[in-house]
């Protein structure tokens, strides 16, 4: 089974002065430290064993300063010469799907042969689809619209397209993508809503789940996931599963350190999200299960919300975290995981000390385990 590793470059300890509008006051931590730090672990990956580096996308807040993720790679790219590389996500619905696909060609030429595997999104904070001038309503079907013009230009020598929110003219993307059609294979979708289960299975493409739920209930969306490609005579995909990671000597130094730095993590979510705000998820339409989530939030206290997150991810001894990630394979059928190391504000000394226990410990026998599959 591989195993990768993702980087989030948050900054936490600025979201006060973030809400405030506070920005006459000096940052407590610049976003060039935060950069600096995640590089630091992030030239980790290859030489501790890791199969791949992942990056995310988010404009804006705090929460994470990915704001292009096939930059960053790229960079990754020519530091490193055996590893793989993915995203989670780019969201499609913020920008013209012919630079994306160009941008994707050009990685896949820099990478010489390695894998890029594309998660694919549509998006869901307010925040950002009003920098980027989007109606947020407009996103499902903006994205559907941009992932085929996504397909059409890494694929075809030449197209275009003519669709409600992008129009294209004859036209081709130079240079063609190396890996041609086993890109288009690597086609990944993350969603949180439910809703977006059967689109997701029927554009083709495969899962990706950034846990919002438990576990089981993202096993019950990879069977309904799978039971909507059996109906279009497709096999089964196995998921890629995002976890959160903290590996100590003991249990109890690792879950206090998860509870307090997989906690932060969650508030920054909420904050970014506004999961707190159900109105703005109902006004923009097509957000029904976000709008769910900020009413059931509501509905607890911050120790409960934050304890139902951190308790389910991979913390502990290494054993602990071995059984933890069996526990998730059996249950979710994953075929590969991607670990975020470093979140909240998580110090990177503390990051570092627990990837390198993982990868020394853990990484080893996760690699030599069978991902076997989910079966309704």
């Amino acid at each position: 089974m591989r195993f990768g590793v993702t980087f989030f470059m948050q900054n936490y300890e600025d979201w006060g002065r973030y809400d405030a509008k506070a920005y006459e006051r000096p940052a407590r931590t610049v976003d060039w430290q935060i950069y600096e730090d995640g590089l630091r672990l992030a030239n980790l990956v290859e030489p501790l064993g890791f199969d791949s580096l992942w990056t995310v996308e988010h404009h804006f807040t705090p929460y994470t300063m990915v704001p292009n993720p096939l930059q960053f790679l790229t960079y990754m790219a020519g530091r490193t010469s055996r590893i793989d590389f993915g995203t989670m996500v780019i969201v499609l619905p913020w920008h013209d799907p012919v630079q994306v696909a160009e941008e994707v060609a050009m990685l896949d030429n820099l990478l010489e042969g390695r894998q890029l595997t594309l998660g694919l999104g549509r998006g869901a904070g307010r925040v950002e689809f009003e920098g980027m001038r989007i109606p947020m309503g407009e996103s499902r079907a903006r994205f559907l619209e941009a992932l085929e013009i996504l397909r059409r230009a890494l694929r075809d020598e030449t197209f275009s397209f003519d669709g409600e929110y992008y129009q294209v003219p004859q036209m081709s993307i130079r240079p063609r993508p190396r890996s041609g059609a086993a890109l288009l294979d690597r086609m990944y979708c993350a969603w949180g809503s439910p809703e977006t289960v059967p689109l997701a299975a029927n554009a083709g493409l495969a899962p990706l789940f950034i846990p919002q739920k438990s576990w089981e209930e993202i096993a019950a969306e990879v069977v309904l996931f799978n039971s909507v490609r059996a109906d279009n005579g497709w096999e089964p995909q196995q998921p890629t599963i995002v976890c959160w990671v903290y590996c100590a000597e003991t249990d109890e130094q690792a879950w206090d350190v998860a509870r307090q730095y997989m906690g932060n993590y969650v508030n920054s979510a909420y904050r970014h999200y506004e999961i707190f705000d159900a109105e703005h998820f109902e006004k923009a339409g097509g957000y029904d299960f976000y709008a769910q989530v900020a009413r059931q939030r509501a509905s607890v206290s911050d120790d409960v919300a934050l304890d139902a997150f951190a308790g389910v991810q991979v913390w502990g001894t290494p054993e602990r975290c071995i059984e933890a990630l069996r526990n998730i394979q059996r249950t979710t059928g994953a075929a590969e995981f991607v670990g975020v190391f470093n979140y909240g504000d998580l110090p990177v000394d503390l990051a570092e000390k627990s990837m390198r226990l993982f990868a020394e410990q853990v990484l080893p026998v996760m690699q030599r385990e069978e991902a076997t599959v989910v079966v309704a």
